[in-house]
């Protein structure tokens, strides 16, 4: 099968300046001049992690969907990205798996932050996104839904995991950068997975400082790549596929995984 090509971008973002973000993001992937098969955007990639929707929301057709089609187009590549949506019954964190043809998949965040006012303005989706990628299976998280093993956990049916790759898009602060390392980690290992995980860098509209750690994970474990802290850096990676089969059919323990039903 296809290696996955996957290039992580961490930057900083304009606080609440869609435009600005917008178009630093159109500088940013030009820079990405090889090939690849995927890129992601941090979390909440055109406004920062700002909870106002009089300022921050926009309808599906809005500047951040156009600029996610027009890019994906561009570069012959998937994007995911998140930014907040206003729909008729509410607004949320929407990630947008946009492909280069314009058909998309969204999902909308479902663990919301407790410590800001997102869980407060903001609705929870109830529903998981599983999308493919190049014959690769890949499940989508947002930032806070990383702490949550069960809501990120891989499935083993009909002697096949249900993905073969994880994606978190994050606005994770510096003073937390332990945790998310190590709930990263966490993640590939128990869910024999890779992960790439993709983190803003620099001080938002709140003061909270972000470190980035940016970083792929193959699924034993192992760090392929991590962003340098406090950095604006872009990279491509490269998922083998062969090695993952390998790896899962040396160590099968999807078998051993316990089956249950999740309510939500």
């Amino acid at each position: 099968m296809h290696d996955l090509r996957v290039t992580l971008i961490q930057t900083a973002l304009f606080w609440e300046e869609a435009k600005k973000n917008i178009d630093h993001f159109e500088e940013l992937t030009s820079r990405i001049t090889e090939p690849t098969d995927l890129i992601l955007l941090p979390e909440m990639f055109n406004t920062g992690f700002s909870i106002n929707p009089a300022k921050c929301a926009e309808p599906m057709e809005g500047p951040a969907m156009q600029f996610l089609q027009r890019k994906s187009a561009e570069k012959n590549a998937v994007i995911m990205a998140t930014f907040m949506v206003s729909e008729v019954d509410g607004f949320y964190n929407r990630l947008v798996c946009m492909h280069p043809d314009g058909h998309f998949e969204t999902y909308d965040k479902r663990h919301l932050f407790r410590l800001s006012e997102e869980t407060r303005i903001l609705k929870s989706g109830s529903k998981k996104l599983l999308v493919n990628v190049k014959g690769w299976n890949i499940s989508t998280v947002t930032c806070y839904d990383l702490r949550f093993p069960v809501w990120c956990k891989n499935n083993w049916m009909d002697g096949k995991y249900e993905y073969d790759l994880l994606v978190c898009l994050a606005n994770w602060p510096a003073s937390r950068s332990q945790v998310w390392k190590t709930l990263l980690n966490a993640r590939a290992i128990e869910n024999q997975s890779y992960v790439a995980a993709v983190n803003r860098v620099g001080c938002d509209g709140n003061g909270y400082e972000h470190s980035g750690d940016s970083m792929a994970i193959d699924a034993k474990g192992t760090v392929i790549y991590a962003a340098r802290e406090f950095a604006e850096e872009i990279r491509t990676v490269e998922f083998s596929m062969r090695e993952l089969e390998s790896f899962r059919d040396s160590y099968t323990m999807g078998k051993d995984w316990e089956r249950f039903t999740m309510h939500v």
